[in-house]
């Protein structure tokens, strides 16, 4: 062992689609990197294209002990309940995958598992400003969320006030798969911090695990 490698849901199906999440995404989590790096220890980004995909390369890579710190991050789908392991034991049944690959689920880190709740784009209305810039003066943000706390604002609300909030730009409504990735690079991770606490934990609990490897 001797990394970080970290499996995330996203990407699309196509190398090109994966490739620019993987861009994003590492802006994003920039900190965490540079955590590892400090470390000398190697940084692996990869997504995955669906979430099934993504338990399965995680769960192929705690069997196979490939690196020091092997995480998982994921969208909740879903209000959260409990820690990030049950939930997923809940909402996706990953009980069931776990014991056919023979890994019990007290052999994987609470702490490397984590969830972009209720989904990775509640990250993106986190920072208007970010948003502003990316998208032009057309941005309506009187109709993205107010909320102090973003966790409790349903995937599909999300999803709604950013449509109504970009559909007068020039760019046109958000689109995952041609504007996420370049809304990673821009969106600052502080600001996300301060409305999503389990992002917050997200960048502690990955540092922490790195700084003690």
């Amino acid at each position: 062992m001797s990394g970080v490698a970290i499996y995330l849901e996203g990407g699309g199906d196509t190398s090109s689609t994966k490739a620019a999440l993987r861009q994003g995404m590492g802006a994003f989590l920039n900190e965490i990197k540079e955590a590892a790096r400090k470390r000398k220890l190697k940084w692996k980004l990869v997504p995955c294209g669906g979430r099934n995909k993504a338990f399965d390369a995680f769960m192929d890579a705690v069997k196979a002990q490939r690196y020091d710190v092997v995480g998982l991050l994921v969208d909740a789908e879903g209000p959260v309940r409990g820690n990030s392991i049950q939930h997923l034991i809940e909402h996706d049944g990953i009980a069931t995958d776990f014991a056919k690959m023979r890994i019990r689920i007290d052999e994987v880190n609470a702490s490397a598992v984590h969830l972009m709740i209720q989904t990775m784009e509640t990250w993106i209305v986190a920072d208007p400003a970010s948003l502003q810039s990316f998208y032009g003066q057309e941005l309506n943000a009187n109709q993205l969320p107010n909320s102090s706390d973003l966790e409790a604002v349903s995937k599909q609300d999300i999803s709604r006030q950013l449509d109504n909030a970009t559909r007068p730009t020039s760019k046109g409504r958000y689109h995952k798969i041609r504007h996420a990735s370049e809304l990673l690079k821009k969106i600052r991770p502080t600001e996300v911090r301060k409305r999503c606490p389990s992002c917050e934990r997200l960048f502690d609990e990955f540092i922490d695990l790195i700084d003690n490897v």
